[in-house]
């Protein structure tokens, strides 16, 4: 058993250094070694750090503006003074964040007369205007008399199998009378229209429109009732009765066979309430037939008379 293994490696091979990442040695771009902050930071949009458009001098100087606190002096004299760009490029500078909307510089005049340069910073140019636009508009539409308040839907009814106009009809009738037992439960023509395929459902199963009245106005709440028409189509969705239970249809009454009877004319049996002549015998006294085309009784035949001869 002491033969040596020369297939088997003396030692383990290492990864190959150009396999340790999917895209082998990184030789180029950043690598950030980011430690949180949780004191003396400013948080910069990469909207600004990454401006397309802006210059380095102009981006730096926006995030130095952005850093320091409300009320520092921000004008050209002393970021000249504090930075060792020239005033001529500070200025350009404040000009091309000027036109991006990164700062608003506007001429004031102090208490004692003093004319001063009063600088605003934005972190995010534009929404001021339109957070105005949206406050102007929703103050439009509040003060508006034309426009008026949008409404909340109706939650929805039950709806009958067969809306018939006069069910329908009588529905509104309910609904219309409700304010009679409950001055609050005032109705509006649309409030009705929405309300009453829900009170028909009720109706089509067996309920009579007292009982449906009765639900819709018991227990009400004591406060006052800011949207009624909401409450009872809660009430008309939630409450609604199960159906009445299925009645087959009542199968009809044989009628009782009539006894038999033997006809007084021609002593046959026939079946009658009563006793009396057959059909034929009846048929024979409304239409009687002429002497030559009459029949020989079989019986009178067998007698030796004739019934039907005159005595």
């Amino acid at each position: 058993m002491d033969t040596e293994n020369r297939s088997a490696p003396t030692r383990a091979q290492s990864r190959i250094p150009a396999k340790n990442h999917p895209d082998g040695h990184r030789t180029a771009g950043v690598v950030h070694d980011h430690v949180r902050h949780t004191e003396n930071f400013t948080v910069i949009g990469n909207d600004l750090a990454q401006h397309p458009e802006l210059s380095l001098l102009a981006i730096g100087l926006a995030c130095y503006i952005q850093s320091v606190r409300p009320g520092t002096a921000v004008d050209i004299k002393t970021l000249a003074a504090r930075f060792p760009e020239g005033p001529t490029r500070i200025a350009a500078a404040l000009r091309e964040l000027e036109t991006h909307g990164y700062l608003r510089r506007s001429r004031e005049r102090t208490a004692t007369g003093r004319i001063v340069t009063r600088t605003v910073s934005s972190n995010r140019p534009g929404h001021r205007a339109a957070r105005e636009t949206a406050t102007r508009r929703s103050a439009a539409r509040r003060t508006s008399p034309d426009e008026p308040a949008p409404r909340k839907h109706l939650p929805a009814v039950p709806q009958p199998s067969y809306p018939a106009p006069a069910l329908l009809q009588t529905a509104v009738d309910v609904l219309a009378g409700l304010r009679r037992h409950d001055p609050r439960l005032l109705l509006s023509a649309t409030d009705a229209e929405h309300l009453a395929p829900g009170v028909a459902a009720w109706l089509e199963r067996d309920l009579t429109p007292t009982a449906v009245r009765h639900a819709l106005t018991a227990n009400l709440p004591n406060e006052p009732l800011i949207r009624p028409a909401a409450l009872l189509a809660h009430r008309l969705a939630s409450q609604v009765p199960p159906p009445p239970p299925f009645r087959p249809p009542a199968s009809p009454v044989p009628e009782p066979r009539r006894p038999l009877q033997t006809c007084d004319g021609c002593d046959r049996a026939f079946r009658a309430p009563e006793p009396g002549r057959c059909r034929d015998c009846r048929s024979d006294d409304l239409h009687p037939e002429p002497a030559a085309l009459r029949k020989p009784d079989r019986w009178a035949a067998l007698s030796g008379c004739d019934r039907r001869q005159p005595a």
